[in-house]
Parts: structure tokens; sequence; C-alpha cells
């Protein structure tokens, strides 16, 4: 390991979860590559764009650096990890979270009658997760160091808004699960974290929409900096090679590392709140 500041990238960085990782990692010292497509306001309907972002970063102590990337296309995603590699000489963390979201997926009604822009988040979200981690990947096995993780949630083990947002949060289970097999021999880890119902744009929006069914959520939200705070302990962990492949989820993880939210609350697990918990994956392998 070099003497340099902790090198990340956070893919989908513009607002939302992405946002709250990078800037948790920038407040802890990381030099933070905060990808995204939107780079001025009216390139959403939500707020935030990525060099706002990269701004907090560098406010709360990193270096945020912003690099608009469009996670559809893989040659922006190939020439980004070529830039972090020649700018930094290496990468520690990727947090792959860049998501198409379609209004439609919250709506009422069977997978049949929504949108079938739906299925983009297959596109962005779970492919575009692979193709940022195969460029990542050599840079890390190069270096035997680095750490990959998935924002995921407790959607891959029950029912929630539909088939697509489940085969993207299992997707993700199943990328750090699998990749963790093929990294383990370089000392690179992943990991899929499952995020509590987030305090942030589009949820505000989705409570408002609806606030006799989703009022509920406002009370058990974490902030998405809490999941960021996270990241950086797993990464610190000298036992983070023994996690490495699992679905952790992201609250357990706060009281393992001692972490709080904001206002010094405690997540609540999803096994407490859902009464569910990761799948068991098997360590047999076929190769």
């Amino acid at each position: 390991m070099s003497n340099r500041p902790t090198v990340a990238v956070v893919t989908g960085a513009s607002r939302g979860a992405g946002r709250g990782i990078a800037i948790a990692l920038g407040s802890h010292g990381c030099t933070v590559y905060v990808t995204g497509r939107s780079e001025k306001p009216a390139d959403s309907p939500l707020p935030g764009t990525i060099y706002e972002t990269a701004e907090a970063v560098t406010a709360a102590g990193g270096k945020g650096i912003a690099v608009r990337v469009d996670h559809a296309v893989d040659e922006e995603v190939k020439a980004l990890f070529e830039q972090v590699e020649r700018e930094q000489g290496g990468l520690d963390i990727l947090v792959n979270n860049a998501c198409a979201l379609d209004d439609d997926l919250t709506k009422p009604g069977n997978f049949w009658e929504k949108s079938l822009g739906i299925a983009n988040m297959l596109e962005v979200g779970l492919r575009s997760s692979y193709v940022a981690s195969y460029y990542a990947a050599p840079i890390m096995v190069a270096a035997q160091h680095g750490m990959i993780v998935f924002t995921s949630a407790s959607g891959s083990v029950h029912y929630v808004y539909g088939p697509v947002y489940g085969a993207h949060k299992a997707g993700m289970d199943k990328f750090a699960a699998d990749m963790a097999v093929d990294l383990k021999p370089y000392n690179v880890a992943a990991i899929s974290v499952w995020m509590g119902a987030l305090k942030a744009e589009r949820l505000k929006l989705v409570i408002e929409s609806d606030p006799e069914k989703y009022g509920y959520l406002a009370d058990i939200t974490e902030t998405p900096e809490f999941t960021g705070h996270v990241t950086w302990a797993l990464y610190n962990d000298p036992k983070l090679m023994e996690l490495s492949g699992q679905t952790v989820i992201g609250a357990e993880m706060g009281k393992k590392y001692g972490i709080k939210d904001e206002g010094g609350r405690e997540p609540v697990s999803y096994r407490d709140t859902h009464d569910v918990a990761p799948r068991e994956q098997y360590p047999f392998i076929i190769r």
C-alpha cells in the first residue's frame, strides 16, 4: 500500500445514497471520484449534481473529483477507471451504486401494468455494476488490495415493488458472493450491503405521494452518509477478507463498529423489522 490517501469511486453519486456515501468517505480523508450524468440542475427533476457532491466531499475533509459518466456506456466506464489509475496510481474502494430508477416503480399495479422502462434498472444498476467491477478489479488485483461494495436491500429476499427491483437486489448480492471467489487469492474483498430506507430526495417524494401508505418510513430511515461510514469501517476491518462474499445488513454493521446515525440514532436491522435475513451462499464451487 502507498502513502497516498485512500482512493474511492462512488457511482451514481449526484444524489441519494451515492452522494451520502461519497461525502462520508470524504470525511475520512478519502479522494473520491464522484460519477453520474447530472452536471447541472436541469439534468434531472431531482436536486443534485456530480459537481455539488464533489464539492461536498472536499468540504467534508477529502478530495472530491467529479467525472461525468453514463453507466450505460461501457467505454465511458472504462475511461473512468483509466483516469483513476492514471491520476492516482491505484484504487482502494469501489462502491457500485448507480441505478436507473423509473418513477413507475412504486406505482400500484402488477408488473405488466407498469412502464417497461422499469427494466432499465437491470441495465444501469445490475449490468453497470458488473462493468464497473470488471474494470476496477485488475487495478485492485495488481495491488493485492481493495474492496468492491454493492449497495443493496432486503428486496433481494422478499417482494418489493415487483420482480425487477427484486432481481436487481438479488443480483447485487450474488455479484458480491461470486466475485469474492475470484478475488480471494488477491486479497480483494467484495461485499453487498443492505441499506435501510434512505432519508434522501426520492424517498421523500414517495412518502409525499401517499403519506398514509408510506408515512411510516419517515421514522425508520437512515441517512445516506450512514452507509458511507459503514463502508469505511468495513474497509479498515483487519478481518475484512473473512467478510468477503457476504451480504451484510448495514444497521447490524453499524452496531458492530459502534457507528451511530444522525442525531445519535441506531438504525434498526431488517432482521428485526421485516423478519428477513440475507440468503446463505453455499461453498460449493464449479469452475
